[in-house]
Parts: structure tokens; C-alpha cells; sequence
């Protein structure tokens, strides 16, 4: 009764500590929504104040100003700098991308087969902060970067193999300039972008050239939160694939192929075909209530030819995470997509060659998804039901021993030691594996492990809807609050509830078949703690994993039934236990078996000399 009540106790604790911080984090976000506005009311009364006349002089100025600072950074390509922007739009049967002359530079790609949560389609570098350019010299002691400067563009010109072809061109008075030239081939992603330097010697210094990368991934999922814990920055550096996700920067060392600002489902990445030499990537992953998932900042240094004329080839992908697009855009490249990496690199060959074959076998005759997740777990079940049938048939015995188990701690009391020799006797004599138990759970980690990240990266559950849940890539909702809860979220998962019900019926059977342990009455009640940690790991995970684990939890409970009611003789099995009795050493011990009896032996002897140098212990 008294590890009841404190069993009690520490829940009820707990649910005060939840409510305590519940109540603390809304009325901090009250104060701090007060404290903002009364800043807004203070702004706009300031802004009030200032008169048309003012606020029009001060407009003329600024824009005086820039456009004065604008042409003394230009130098020599001052006459290009107040032309007004130009877009060339250039589409194909994936993705529809929009030129700007501002910089000569994609300014935002339509991938055309991907909707956006927002409402229509996915818009890649849609942010203002995106941009990709390099430093030139405009003139004596002055430079400026590609992205502040006008180019003239051309018209796309169709090409005899189906690809288009546009550029745009920076030229000063003497010919010297810079081409950009973007080739968009039929059913791909990737765009060739061929930099054409003329006059390099004067436009670059110790012929290095200096790009600068810039990345804000805007939100294009249901949740931003998981989205941003989905994303990272992706790289190849001296022809191997590396991440930065918890870190903030990265210093390159070797030579650089490729970088990536990779969201959950989709990358923009840099390919420079003849590598970069050196550089720095920073990684600020944002926290704030804004749509932005963060900011890839990257500076890229490339060696070039020291000649008066230079061709750079580089590629430029705005696309999917999908395995085979990226199996084909830059070596490494399917990477990107995380089947296990770092310490869970060990289920990255069970993802790439089991998990995924099988996924995609069922997937290429059944359209619900949710039913090629079932088909899937029903394959993995069956491949290791071999290694676990003997497991659960011994589980299944541990319950016609619970009467001679509770016959023996009568008869040994509080000698513990005693007890013990006497159940693993029991235990050898019945055919039961103590430890049996445990191999279904360990063979259970590595493959959540392995489903967890190809549920989280598999780019065709994206929109899929199954059940009650409108995507399986994300999760469900049964229940919506109008604010985060803390440690919960903002929502209630329906899958993850399933998920963790069918556990907690593992959990109820498995501690109906096994002897419960008078001297640790504790543990009959973590089957009703266990499954408050686990709607808080589940809830916020993918519908398709918690179908999944639903899926196994279902298979595991009719598996532990059928065993015990319809496979498993019990009066056979206790007629074995009574011929063994009478044969004794039928089956040698293992080596582990006797190394755990002397154990228990050797503990029995100290407790009897305790307990002969101090009498008063003794009974």
C-alpha cells in the first residue's frame, strides 16, 4: 500500500508540475503579446506625428541616396543600374522558373507536381533573401556583387533536343562583362548555369572567385516546428557526404562539389562541376511564429583559369527529395534524403535495400498508401517472426509457472538468493528462456529506428491520405487547441492514441502471463505510467509511423494469443517439466546458467557469514 500511494503520489506530483508550466507559459505569452502592443501603439503614435510633407521628402531622399550609392558601386556598369527589373519565365514539364535581370539569376522556382499547405504549388526561393551571386570589380578599388547589378536579358530559345536556353548579359563600353547562360532540359530538375567571363583579369582579383550562397526555406508543410527539426544543411566535401543540423557553421576544408539547403521534402543546392576550393556555411534554424525554417549563409571561394576569357560550368536543382531524382543530379546527392545517419547509421542498409525495395513493390499495385504500410509491416513481421517465435512461446510458458512460482516464494520466504536458484531450476526444467523477452523489444529499435527516418523523408506519403488522416507524411488531428500546450503541442493524435493503446494491451497481457514480483510492487503500475511518455514521443510523429506501430502492436497480439490458446499443449508441457524431475541433467546447463548459480551461491555464502559475525541478524 505504501509504494501504491507513492506511486500515486509522484503522478499526481507530475500532473501538478504539467499544470504549473502550462499556466506559467500562457500568461508569459499574455504579457509579452501586452508588452508588444502597447510598443505597436507607441510606433504608430510616433509614425502619426510626422507630417505628408516630411514623409515624402524623407522617401525622395532615400531613394536619392541609394540610387547615388548604387552607381558609384557599379563603376563601369553604372548604365545598367536604373533599368527596371526584367523577368524571363522558362518552363518545362516539372518546374516553371522565373528569371529576374536583377543579378541575371533565378529568381524563384514552381515545382509543378507539389501543392503547398498555403494553397497552391511549392514555390522554392520565394523568400527576398534568396540569392546566389559573386563579387566582381566594377572598377579601380571599387566592387560589388552580381546580385546588384542589372543584366540585359535575352529570349529563351529552344533547342533541337528539347531544351531551352536564355541569358543574360552584363557589358560595360569595352566589351568586358560576365554571361549567364541557364539551360532547361525536358523532365528535370536541374538547370546548367554556365558563367562566361570576359576580360577576367580586370573583373577578378588573383583569379579567385568569391560566391556567396543565400537560403531562407520558407514553410511549405503542416507544421513548422517539425519542419524545421526535419531540415538542415547538406554538402560534399572532398567527395564525401557530410550535414550540419545542431551545429550553426561548418569551415570546408577540401574541395566542396555541392551545397544544399534542405528542407523536410525539398533542396535548393549549388553544384560547381569544377568544385570549390575553400569556404564557410552558416546554419540559423529560426524559432520565431514566421513561416521561415531558417538561413543557410554561405561563402564559396573557386580558383579559375588565369586567361582573358572564362567559362565556369555549374548547375543549379530545385526540386524534390526523392530518391531517384537525386540518385541522378551530383554524385551523394540521395544522401540528402535521411534514411540514418550518425549513430542510426546502422539502419540505413535495412532502409535502402528491405524497407524501401518492399515499399515501392506494394506501392506499384496499390494506390492507398496506408494499405502499403500495412503490406509492409505484415513483410517485416514475417522476416523476423522466426527469431521471435521462440521468444514469445516462452513468454507464453512463463504463465503456467506462475502457480509453482508462487508455491516457492511461500516456501523461501526472504531468502531471495534461494528463491532464485530455485526459478532458474524451474525455468531450465520447463523450457523457459528468462530473458526471451527482451529479443523482440531489441529487434524493435532498429527497425522503429529505420521506419522513423524513412517515414520522415519518403516524399510520396506526402499528401497521401489514408483513414481519417489527410497526410500520412504528417500527423493527424483529432483534437485542435487554440495553443500550444506544453511538452503536448497544439493537437491530439487519433494514430498516436492507437498506437499507444495497442502497446498498453501488450503491455497488460504480457504482465497477465508473467509472475509478478511481491517484492517490487512498483512495477504492476508502469504499464499506466509508460504510455504518458509515449503519447508525448508519438504525437507529434508522422501518421504513417503511428499506423505502423499500431499495425505491429495488432500483429503482436494476435501472434502472443494464438500461442498461448492454440499452439502451446500445457499438459504436455507440464508432463515434460515432471519427466526432466525425474531425469535430471537431460540438458547440460549453458555457460551462463552456471555463471548466474555460482553468482547467487557465492551472494548466498556472504549473507550467512553477515550473518554469523553479527548474531543480532540473524532470526
Amino acid at each position: 500500500m505504501k509504494d501504491k500511494n507513492t506511486i500515486i503520489g509522484i503522478v499526481l506530483l507530475a500532473a501538478l508540475f504539467f499544470v504549473f508550466f502550462w499556466y506559467t507559459n500562457k500568461e508569459q505569452s499574455n504579457y509579452l503579446a501586452h508588452q508588444q502592443h502597447i510598443q505597436d501603439s507607441l510606433h504608430r503614435d510616433s509614425l502619426a506625428k510626422i507630417t505628408p510633407q516630411q514623409k515624402a521628402a524623407a522617401r525622395i531622399d532615400s531613394l536619392h541616396n541609394d540610387s547615388l550609392s548604387k552607381l558609384n558601386t557599379a563603376g563601369q556598369f553604372s548604365g545598367n543600374v536604373n533599368l527596371p527589373e526584367k523577368l524571363v519565365t522558362v518552363e518545362n514539364e516539372l518546374i516553371k522558373v522565373v528569371f529576374s535581370s536583377k543579378g541575371g539569376m533565378i529568381k524563384q522556382v514552381e515545382l509543378k507536381k507539389y501543392n503547398s499547405q498555403f494553397g497552391g504549388k511549392v514555390i522554392l526561393g520565394e523568400s527576398n533573401n534568396d540569392g546566389i551571386g559573386y563579387n566582381i570589380n566594377t572598377s579601380s578599388n571599387r566592387a560589388a556583387s552580381t546580385t546588384q547589378l542589372n543584366f540585359t536579358p535575352s529570349q529563351p530559345v529552344k533547342n533541337a533536343d528539347g531544351s531551352q536556353t536564355v541569358q543574360f548579359t552584363l557589358q560595360d563600353s569595352t566589351h568586358s562583362g560576365i554571361v549567364h547562360q541557364f539551360i532547361i532540359k525536358p523532365n528535370s530538375y536541374l538547370i546548367d548555369w554556365n558563367i562566361q567571363l570576359n576580360n577576367a583579369s580586370a573583373l577578378i582579383t588573383n583569379s579567385a572567385l568569391n560566391f556567396h550562397f543565400l537560403q531562407e526555406p520558407m514553410q511549405v508543410e503542416k507544421s513548422v516546428d517539425y519542419e524545421r527539426r526535419m531540415s538542415d544543411v547538406c554538402f560534399s566535401e572532398g567527395n564525401d557526404f557530410d550535414y550540419i543540423s545542431s551545429h550553426t557553421d561548418h569551415t570546408f576544408e577540401k574541395p566542396v562539389q555541392w551545397l544544399s539547403a534542405v528542407q523536410q521534402f525539398f533542396n535548393v543546392t549549388l553544384i560547381a562541376k569544377n568544385n570549390f576550393n575553400s569556404g564557410k556555411v552558416l546554419w540559423t534554424r529560426k524559432t520565431d511564429s514566421s513561416r521561415s525554417i531558417g538561413v543557410v549563409d554561405a561563402t564559396l571561394q573557386m580558383q579559375v583559369p588565369a586567361s582573358a576569357s572564362v567559362n565556369i560550368p555549374m548547375q543549379l536543382f530545385y526540386g524534390p527529395n526523392d530518391y531517384k531524382v537525386l540518385q541522378t543530379a551530383a554524385p551523394d546527392m540521395d544522401k540528402i534524403i535521411n534514411l540514418g545517419r550518425d549513430m542510426y547509421s546502422f539502419v540505413r542498409p535495412i532502409n535502402k535495400f528491405i524497407v524501401m525495395p518492399v515499399f515501392n513493390f506494394f506501392a506499384g499495385f496499390i494506390s492507398v498508401y496506408g494499405w502499403v504500410i500495412a503490406l509492409l509491416t505484415i513483410f517485416i513481421r514475417l522476416i523476423t517472426s522466426p527469431l521471435v517465435y521462440k521468444s514469445y512461446k516462452s513468454g507464453a510458458r512463463m504463465k503456467l509457472l506462475r502457480p509453482e512460482l508462487d508455491s516457492l516464494r511461500k516456501k523461501f520466504g526472504t531468502d531471495q538468493q534461494g528463491f532464485a536458484m530455485e526459478q532458474m531450476k524451474l525455468f531450465r526444467e520447463a523450457g523457459v528462456n528468462p530473458l526471451g523477452g527482451c529479443l523482440p523489444l531489441l529487434l524493435q529499435i532498429p527497425i522503429f529506428f529505420a521506419l522513423y527516418s524513412f517515414f520522415n523523408s519518403n516524399i510520396s506519403l506526402r499528401g497521401q491520405p489514408f483513414l481519417w488522416s489527410n497526410d500520412l507524411s504528417t500527423n493527424d488531428v483529432l483534437v485542435q487547441f487554440h495553443s500550444k500546450i506544453f511538452i503536448i503541442g497544439d493537437h491530439i493524435s487519433l494514430f498516436a492514441l492507437l498506437a499507444v493503446g495497442t502497446s498498453f494491451l501488450i503491455s497488460l497481457y504480457n504482465m497477465n502471463m508473467t509472475p509478478s514480483d511481491p517484492n517490487n510492487p512498483a512495477l504492476k503500475y508502469m504499464p499506466y505510467i509508460y504510455p504518458i511518455f509515449m503519447i508525448l514521443i508519438f504525437n507529434s510523429l508522422p501518421s504513417a509511423l503511428t499506423w505502423y506501430y499500431t499495425v505491429s502492436n495488432l500483429i503482436t497480439l494476435g501472434i502472443q494469443f494464438t500461442i498461448q490458446n492454440y499452439i502451446l499443449d500445457h499438459e504436455k508441457i507440464l508432463a515434460k517439466m515432471d519427466e526432466r524431475r525425474k531425469t535430471p541433467k537431460v540438458k547440460p546447463k549453458s555457460k551462463w546458467q552456471e555463471q548466474y548459480e555460482k553468482m547467487i551461491e557465492t551472494q548466498k555464502k556472504m549473507q550467512q557469514l553477515k550473518q554469523q559475525q553479527n548474531p543480532k541478524n540473524k532470526k
